[in-house]
């Protein structure tokens, strides 16, 4: 069956190429090299334990992000103020876990 030729012009000339390997590892590596030091440690706020995650300058679209993915992935309650991320409770370990998971370096503290 032919197709007419006003159908033909929206079909590409040339297939479209697959992502590589060398342009996964190349954006990878540029992805981890944007990502800061963070630093985890335990905090006592109002009595309470808290985890505290340091190490971005100041709160951005990506903090706030990456505060909700950590709230749920822990089960945990938190709040993002000033580049800082306070989870409820004592979760270092967890959160260092699930930080590496995703390509962050982590200075540890009070560990």
């Amino acid at each position: 069956m032919d197709l007419p030729a006003s159908l033909l012009n929206l079909l590409p000339d040339e297939p479209t190429a697959e992502p590589t390997a060398a342009t996964a590892e190349t954006q990878t590596a540029q992805t981890t090299q944007q990502l800061p030091l963070l630093r985890i440690e335990k905090d006592r706020r109002k009595g309470n334990t808290a985890t505290l995650i340091t190490g971005y300058e100041e709160d951005s679209q990506e903090v706030r992000n990456l505060t909700k993915q950590l709230k749920h992935q822990l089960a945990v309650g938190g709040s993002t103020r000033d580049g800082e991320i306070l989870l409820q409770g004592d979760v270092r370990q967890k959160a260092y876990d699930y930080l590496t998971q995703l390509g962050y370096k982590i200075k540890k503290i009070n560990f």
